[in-house]
């Protein structure tokens, strides 16, 4: 699974079991979609808030036991009453991409936190009722596992999201810039000194012991799903290598992984 656009989904990987690749897919168009809605393409922000919303009276439909005409939720409202899967983390999938419409600054880590518990967490969520292993303590080690996953993307991504809207987008908290003396005019020119950094340098520090945090549920996981669980922690952390690799410097090259790597991930996650 790369860590790139809706970054944090097993997308029908080869890795999972077959039976489970199609409600995957399924719940990924759901969250593609909608997540195209609030950043993607050159829609005004009340044509992508029409669009959220659209899709929220559909989840209403699904709770309700009404029909729908929309191809993704007549795919949906199958994987949702085979599996049984919760409708909460979908409609906090759209709460985050409807934030996204209007909120381009965090002020602090707590803020940006919050924003990952309903924009990244409900993925591996849904994953676990997939799986059947939806257990309190493997919810909390996934939610650390997509928490830094998305971030992982934010501090790849700086240089993209800087340019998405009106104003741009920026995940790195208003408190930390400050206290670090990096500055919005600096990101804007991408200028990478010292002051960058060690900003970056923290954040990829906290974003990998949080990845580390959850990896164990890799080793609970039974079969394929645990490795693809391991080859996700995997990846992530190999991206945060990446980024200190470049020295940090994510405005001139944007550390992906490349397709010579994946071997060397999946040799590491079996």
């Amino acid at each position: 699974m790369p860590v790139d656009h809706y970054e944090n989904f097993p997308v029908a990987s080869l890795l999972l079991p077959p039976a489970l690749r199609e409600p995957v897919a399924a719940i990924y168009a759901f969250a593609r979609n909608a997540d195209d809605f609030s950043d993607e393409g050159d829609l005004l922000p009340a044509e992508r808030l029409t669009a959220l919303s659209r899709y929220s009276a559909e989840l209403d439909a699904i709770e309700r036991d009404e029909p729908s005409s929309d191809p993704v939720f007549i795919r949906l409202r199958q994987t949702i009453r085979q599996y049984r899967l919760p409708l909460p983390p979908f409609r906090n999938l759209l709460d985050a991409f409807v934030q996204d419409v209007s909120k381009a600054r965090y002020a602090s880590h707590e803020e940006l936190i919050d924003y990952c518990r309903r924009s990244a967490n409900p993925v591996g969520q849904l994953m676990l009722h997939l799986f059947s292993q939806a257990t309190p303590a493997n919810l909390k080690l996934s939610d650390s596992i997509c928490t830094a996953l998305q971030l992982i993307n934010h501090w790849q991504d700086v240089a993209i999201d800087w340019k998405k809207g009106d104003q741009g987008r920026l995940y790195l908290p208003q408190d930390e810039l400050a206290r670090f003396g990096v500055t919005e005019q600096q990101i804007d020119v991408g200028i990478c000194d010292e002051h960058w950094r060690a900003l970056m340098a923290f954040q990829v520090d906290r974003a990998r012991a949080l990845m580390l945090e959850g990896a164990p549920l890799g080793r609970l996981l039974p079969g394929r799903v645990g490795l693809e669980i391991r080859a996700i922690v995997a990846s992530g952390l190999r991206i945060l290598d990446k980024i200190e690799t470049v020295d940090y410097d994510v405005f001139r090259q944007r550390p992906i992984l490349s397709a010579l790597e994946w071997p060397r991930i999946l040799i590491k996650a079996l």
